[in-house]
């Protein structure tokens, strides 16, 4: 299972992942802005039930792979470690994004909110990138890979519903603290995205 240090270190990286403008963020602020914050929190539900169902899946796909070839494993470790670099560069590119969603309504969809939000979950690119590239960093290939990917995705997952609840109820409430100084949502993103690339040079530096 993973050690203490992996545990701090997936940690620290989930929250630097998931503040990084992507569909789940900009679909809760999106709601919250345009159906209020009742649905919002809703569909945040159904994003979490989303995230789950991709990391049943992925879990089930990497375990496959580690008992078939470390050389693999070891390859997609690396492919991570990249990805989160180019995450990074990509949060300070688009720091913006965020900040244009809290400034403008996006159109409400159709439908249970719940439903709507798995549906955002379960396709979001983004993190079936990251449950594939990033989550093996965190593992011991020595034990039940599947059953690791699975608990820290699933850890991840909660993590993803306080962070995304904390962003519909700041965006139902703040809109007008966040409108007076729209440099404040830039640069939490550009931050993040420094930090990112940080943590994805040492994760390619390790042995």
């Amino acid at each position: 299972m993973p050690s203490s240090s992996q545990w701090v270190a997936f940690l620290v990286a989930s929250i630097l992942f998931i503040q990084v403008p992507g569909p789940s963020l900009l679909f809760t602020i999106g709601r919250a802005l345009t159906v209020g914050r009742r649905e919002a929190l809703l569909s945040v539900l159904g994003n979490a039930l989303g995230l789950t169902a991709q990391v049943a899946l992925v879990a089930l796909g990497l375990g496959a792979v580690v008992a078939a070839s470390a050389t693999a494993y070891t390859a997609i470790k690396v492919a991570g470690a990249g990805y989160v670099i180019w995450l990074g560069i990509q949060s300070i590119r688009h720091r913006s994004d965020a900040r244009l969603a809290m400034a403008a309504a996006v159109p409400a969809r159709r439908g249970h909110p719940v439903r709507i939000g798995f549906t955002v979950g379960a396709t979001n690119p983004k993190t079936i990138v990251f449950f594939v590239a990033f989550l093996p960093q965190f593992t011991d290939p020595s034990g039940p890979v599947a059953v690791q990917t699975m608990l820290l995705g699933l850890v991840f997952g909660v993590m993803a519903a306080v962070s995304d609840g904390a962003w519909a109820i700041a965006a139902s409430k703040a809109r007008d603290w966040f409108a007076r100084r729209p440099s404040r949502l830039d640069a939490l993103s550009a931050t993040g995205g420094t930090m990112m690339i940080g943590l994805g040079a040492t994760m390619l530096a390790a042995e």
